[in-house]
This record gives C-alpha cells, structure tokens and sequence, in this order.
C-alpha cells in the first residue's frame, strides 16, 4: 500500500471523529478558529480547510445552528449543537464505543 493510500484510509477513518468531536465540543456555542484550537487540544487535528466545509454542511443538515457575533471589532459566526445534532453526538458515541469493543476483541491476544 502506498503512502497516499495510507494517509487515504486515516483521514477517512478521521473524518467521522472529527464530526463526533465537533457536535460534542459546541454544546458550548464556539468559532471556527477556536473549535480548531479545542479539536486539536482534544487530539483531533484538524484543518481549517477541512472544519468550515463541515461546519456548514452540519448547520445545512441541521445538526449545527449559527448565529453572527457583532459586539467585538471582528465579528464571528458562533456555532452551536441543535437537539438533533446532540442525538446524532449519541447515536454517534454508542456507535464508536461497539465498534472500538468489537475492534479490541479481533485483536485480542495478538499482544
């Protein structure tokens, strides 16, 4: 397998963590630049190229809903988890957490 193939499969297999990550960071209303910051510091790497198209595509979907911040000099769109985005974070979680368990049991006594 080539390396570009490799990273291929990792940023597949990333892409829907970050997702996870984003609907249960913005609970807590947040900006771009600094949910960039929180996925990174949560060990989620991220970049913006590939956060602001997801954050869009979520508020289309419904999971995300926005609003403008006009009170500092600079204003920023605040994102927040809808209802229906916190049921996809969930639905999300108990889906991570059966499949790392049926993970952990293939590779169960390789060690």
């Amino acid at each position: 397998m080539s390396d570009e193939e490799f990273d291929g499969h990792l940023q597949e297999l990333r892409r829907g963590t970050v997702v996870l990550a984003s609907l249960r960071l913005l609970r807590e209303p947040g900006y771009g630049y600094g949910l960039l910051e929180q996925l990174s510091a949560a060990g989620f790497p991220t970049d913006s190229n590939t956060l602001y198209p997801l954050l869009r595509r979520l508020e289309k979907q419904g999971y995300l809903v926005s609003e403008w911040n006009t009170e500092e000099a600079r204003p920023r769109k605040f994102y927040r988890t809808s209802d229906a985005g916190l049921r996809l974070a969930d639905t999300l979680i108990r889906d991570v957490r059966a499949i790392a368990a049926a993970t952990a049991a293939l590779t169960e006594g390789e060690r």
